[in-house]
């Protein structure tokens, strides 16, 4: 009962309070119908309305922005500030003005990231090569409609598109932009939906065009003989790769690699670096060549400075004396953003479909388009001039009998009946008697009604026409394609972007000289490592090293080699040895958690040094058991600074050991037992992760704590210590073997 009156009270309360019954309750759902009705309609939403372009090159956004000043009037005539387009442009986009704000720069002639810019801007408008140079407000800012829109908006009033309600459905809005030329391809569009992405670079305007046009003459032809390659907007060097470039062209998908460009002022011995990939903005560089300097991997460079001005992007590069300019940059391009990679993924909506398409499918699929654009253009322009020469025949009757039409006009009592009365008077239908009914008493003369009736055979010459275009595909065709060459000539422009063939670029390619000398690389059981030339090793005295500090590694290798540093927490971080400075041994040497940014509480417990990955490794784990790895399941194609999941962590790690070659090891236990192990009795596994296998029976209590490389004369009968069945519990030292003989363990 009580539990009932405390439940009837929450419910009374809940009721004066206002809360609606069952808020704040745990309802259980299935996952998938949640989804279904929750997550799928946004995601559909985002992809649709959103973040991927359609057929015209637009996205949504765009379109609704560029419609709006199209109906502003701001195709000609004076610009007007952008605050007025961004208010506007709300009525058709329901989003905050800051995002059609950003919207509109990026359009912008003054933002520069496109190839031919849809808006003529006035004003700072920021730069997409820089982070932090910010736009100014769009109180401050004006705009117009840049000339190219011409084109994008031709008879769009001739029904050439559908148009739909806007979001409250007050206006109407265009589905599609009727455009001449594939705007698609011209500028570049990126957007990032839900579960897929789009990221189209820009090609040549005056290529595209007249690609098309070959293509819509014979769908056979090799585009890439008129269509090179991608064209950017900041310029830059397209590295080309044949292979690469023909799975753009034929899937859609891609890398390909950019270059910046740059020129050597020899008088005062700098390198100014003119265009720069869209990729990465000239902040990023600066900070990586600094980043560069600072750790000692680049020593030619005084100073780098961003000299950005009115005619444009330049970074300076002060040099030191005596500097290979040339040889500098080849350098900076395979350390620093100077040379990038634009990942393409032609991902187009086709009837509301998001399709990956190739540039041949993607050129075939807008010449559909504009097809029926032209189609729908024609169509309209027939019905029109059919319609006009209607009024011009029921016209051509009245001037049989002037005097008749005004006849009936006068004796007609009622003003309704003015109609039907010429209609029953000539044999005209409703439609001509309201245009005779119309004309004003001026006009009522035949001079005016003759130069009317000339215009019907005209008339029926251009309705003749108009549909012998709509009865032949190939005369559309023409039409298009003369349309685009009218295009090209008008609007197209210079390659902004050179291509160096890959044959050119790899004769061009240096590999970076890092200068390979002897070293002596020395790990320390606490984490510090030092670096030291042999000559220096010679010279100096003792090493120097931390109170209770003890070295583990000592290795002699050269300044080139691959670091490996294994830690306590499953984790291998990875470096070179040139990184590392010279050293003496009189230093303490670099702290390597701190060098290597381990994570915090990591430690570094075992050093690696390697050329060419060759030879395994060997975790020996606390539970006995031994897991072989081959090192070049540590190798990678990119330059990974960290490797998660470097070993097992199912049981703790004990000890790590090396081997190029398999060979006999001593595996101790904590009991004091000690087993002889040949590695070739453990198979390699390719995976890091591996558990390893049982090698060493354990009692109660103990734990494997060590391997060591078995060297000849430590035990006086190797033989008590061998096993041929692994697990093996092992032996303990006979008293022949003495405390000495060991100590080398």
């Amino acid at each position: 009962m009580a539990k009932k009156k405390k439940s009837e009270k929450k419910t009374n309360t809940a009721a004066v309070n206002g809360v609606i019954d069952g808020a704040g309750e745990v309802v259980e759902q299935h996952i998938v119908s949640t989804i279904q009705e929750n997550y799928m309609p946004y995601a559909m939403s985002v992809i649709l309305s959103r973040a991927i372009p359609e057929i015209d090159g637009f996205k949504p956004s765009h379109r609704k922005l560029l419609y709006t000043m199209y109906k502003m009037g701001l195709l000609t005539g004076q610009r007007t500030k952008s605050a007025n387009i961004v208010g506007s442009t709300m009525k058709l986009n329901p989003h905050g003005d800051a995002a059609i704000y950003d919207t509109m720069v990026r359009m912008s002639r003054g933002y520069e990231a496109l190839l031919h810019p849809y808006i003529d801007s006035k004003g700072n408008f920021g730069k997409f090569y820089s982070r932090d140079m910010a736009w100014a407000a769009s109180r401050y800012t004006e705009a117009k409609l840049d000339k190219l829109c011409t084109e994008l908006f031709k008879d769009i009033d001739k029904d050439t598109v559908d148009f739909v309600d806007n979001y409250d459905n007050t206006m109407k809005e265009p589905a599609l932009l009727p455009a001449t030329f594939p705007s698609v391809l011209v500028n570049a569009n990126t957007g990032i939906a839900v579960g897929m992405a789009s990221n189209i670079c820009s090609f040549n305007l005056k290529e595209v065009c007249d690609t098309t046009a070959a293509l819509i003459r014979d769908p056979e032809h090799d585009i890439m003989s008129t269509l090179p390659a991608p064209d950017f907007s900041g310029g830059a060097t397209i590295i080309y790769d044949e292979a690469v470039m023909k799975k753009v062209y034929d899937e859609g998908r891609g890398s390909i690699k950019l270059r910046s460009t740059y020129q050597y002022d020899k008088s005062a011995n700098c390198i100014d670096i003119l265009s720069i990939p869209n990729t990465t903005t000239s902040e990023q560089i600066i900070d990586k060549v600094i980043e560069l300097v600072k750790g000692g991997k680049i020593k030619e460079i005084s100073d780098i400075r961003d000299e950005t001005g009115l005619a444009g992007l330049k970074i300076t590069i002060d040099l030191k004396r005596g500097v290979d300019a040339d040889k500098l940059m080849r350098r900076l391009y395979k350390l620093t953003p100077l040379e990038d990679s634009y990942s393409c993924n032609f991902n187009v909506l086709i009837g509301g479909t998001p399709m990956v398409l190739g540039v041949k499918q993607l050129l075939n699929e807008w010449i559909a388009f504009r097809i029926e654009c032209v189609r729908r253009r024609t169509y309209f322009d027939l019905n029109k001039k059919k319609d006009k020469l209607h009024l011009l025949k029921g016209l051509e009757k009245i001037l049989l009998d002037i005097d008749k039409a005004i006849k009936i006009v006068r004796e007609t009592e009622e003003e309704a009946e003015v109609v039907p009365n010429l209609m029953i008077g000539f044999g005209i239908d409703e439609i001509q008697a309201e245009y005779v009914a119309e004309i004003k008493l001026r006009h009522l003369n035949r001079e005016y009604i003759v130069k009317r009736l000339n215009d019907v055979e005209d008339l029926e010459k251009e309705i003749s026409e108009l549909e012998a275009i709509l009865a032949s595909k190939s005369r559309v065709k023409t039409i298009i394609v003369k349309e685009l060459k009218e295009v090209g000539e008008k609007y197209g422009q210079p390659r902004r972007s050179l291509i160096l063939y890959n044959d050119i670029a790899e004769d061009d390619e240096d590999i970076e000289e890092i200068p390979d000398y002897p070293v002596n690389l020395f790990f320390t059981k606490d984490g510090y490592f030092k670096k030291i030339t042999p000559l220096s090793l010679r010279m100096g005295g003792e090493q120097k090293l931390k109170d209770g500090d003890e070295i583990t590694e000592a290795i002699e290798f050269s300044n080139n080699c691959d670091l490996l540093f294994f830690t306590n927490q499953c984790q291998c971080y990875k470096a070179k040895a040139y990184e590392f400075q010279d050293t003496k041994a009189s230093v303490l040497g670099e702290y390597i958690p701190a060098k290597l940014q381990m994570d915090e509480g990591e430690v570094a417990i075992k050093m690696i040094a390697t050329k060419d990955y060759k030879g395994f490794l060997l975790f020996g784990f606390e539970n006995g058991k031994i897991a072989k790895v081959p090192l070049e399941s540590f190798a990678t194609k990119t330059n990974r600074k960290k490797l998660t999941k470097a070993y097992s962590d199912k049981s703790p790690l004990a000890d790590i050991a090396f081997a190029t070659d398999d060979k006999e090891y001593i595996i101790s236990s904590s009991s004091g037992r000690m087993l002889l192990l040949h590695t070739g009795m453990i198979n390699l596994k390719a995976s890091r992760t591996t558990q390893g296998v049982a090698v060493l029976k354990l009692k109660k209590g103990h734990r494997l704590f060590n391997i060591s490389e078995y060297k000849d004369g430590t035990f006086s009968k190797p033989a008590r210590y061998r096993t041929r069945n692994l697990p093996a519990l092992g032996a303990l030292p006979s008293s022949e073997d003495t405390s000495e003989q060991l100590s080398i363990i």
